[in-house]
């Protein structure tokens, strides 16, 4: 069997990463070295938000090799009592802010604890809607991590999927918990493409198929034909790892960084370069950590609209191809959602003689 080039590539940067004693590495987690590389696309998949493409430098960093999962989650509401946002009653002082002004209260049971639930719509003959019409998500009183589709769901098979329903504010104080930290997005993209600098996949130029990542197969929303074996979350790991050794960086759950969400962030921060030193013909980004205030224009009055990396188990190429390393979401901060989850990473000194790992295609 001849393998492709790319494929050779992940093979080579799998082994290496596992070259890392496990003595020396944190529990679950994977040292990504410091280099450059081009972030965002102009894949034919690609959506504005991540034009254009720039060179980015970022320092090394340790990334959790797996999304967070529920037991991992639920060892932290054991150890501090924590109360996810999805469980708490909604506040409408801080909700009416993020909705045109004069928009009357919902009613009181509207307001008990309650999260987004995907459902598929339920379409009768000679419905007249286009399928972009269509209301997929449904605001579900007492769904939350613990009961991802609502009341009569729970997790008790689900300990190895990843934790979901987690709102911004959740995911970092699982972080500050375990001494860690959300991702940047620009470290988010890098450890992502796990090597392949340029290829519009984490696991190189080929498309996606079900044997790659967990997402939709068949007509989003209405019809999942399951090709993956999965209608839903995936246990952590469940496909292949990308060149790092890292799972689930493509499908399964989007996945919280710490940076503000700007659509037009890229094209404002290179000309931000540009001003600062006009003579400069080769810029680099080092170490960005996004915007000052946020620009969301899915979500114009959310001024905590945060960055959502990877996309999740309902993407598919004629409605959401965000399982590209690439692709960028923002989301309202305070947001739970039943395809929304999160990782890790720790500043912490890289493991003893290990080289970095450049790029393929770096330059």
């Amino acid at each position: 069997m001849r393998l492709s080039r790319n494929t050779l590539a992940l093979l080579a940067l799998f082994l290496i990463s596992q070259a890392v004693r496990a003595q020396d590495a944190p529990p679950g987690m994977v040292w990504i070295p410091g280099g450059s590389f081009t972030m965002g696309s102009t894949d034919p998949l690609s959506r504005p938000d991540e034009q254009p493409p720039h060179t980015v430098e970022v320092r090394g960093f340790w990334i959790d090799r797996t999304e967070v999962t529920n037991s991992q989650f639920r060892a932290f509401v054991e150890a501090t009592g924590y109360i996810t946002i999805a469980e708490r009653p909604v506040d409408w002082d801080e909700l009416k802010k993020q909705v045109p002004e004069g928009t009357p209260s919902p009613p009181e049971e509207m307001l008990q604890p309650g999260a987004l639930v995907f459902v598929k719509p339920r379409i009768t003959k000679g419905d007249p809607r286009p399928i972009e019409n269509l209301s997929w998500w449904q605001w579900t009183l007492g769904a939350n991590w613990q009961h991802p589709e609502g009341p009569d769901s729970n997790i008790d098979t689900r300990a190895d999927h990843p934790v979901v329903h987690v709102a911004w504010p959740d995911a970092v104080a699982y972080a500050e918990w375990a001494g860690k930290r959300l991702p940047t997005e620009a470290e988010w993209e890098f450890a992502a493409r796990g090597g392949l600098n340029h290829a519009p996949n984490t696991w190189g130029n080929e498309p996606v198929d079900p044997t790659r990542a967990n997402t939709w197969q068949g007509l989003f929303p209405i019809m999942n034909s399951r090709e993956d074996h999965f209608d839903g979350t995936a246990p952590v790991g469940s496909f292949p790892p990308n060149g790092y050794g890292l799972v689930d960086m493509a499908g399964n759950v989007w996945e919280w960084c710490s940076d503000l969400y700007n659509a037009g962030y890229y094209a404002d921060r290179i000309q931000a370069e540009r001003d600062t030193n006009p003579s400069r013909t080769g810029i680099i980004i080092s170490n960005p950590r996004g915007p000052a205030a946020a620009r969301d224009p899915r979500n114009p009055l959310a001024a905590d609209s945060r960055v959502q990396r990877g996309g999740s188990f309902l993407c598919n190429d004629s409605y959401c191809a965000s399982y590209r390393p690439a692709a960028r979401m923002g989301c309202a901060s305070d947001t739970g959602m039943s395809h929304v989850g999160f990782r890790c990473v720790l500043n912490a000194p890289p493991p003893p003689e290990i080289a970095p790992i450049k790029p393929l295609g770096a330059h």
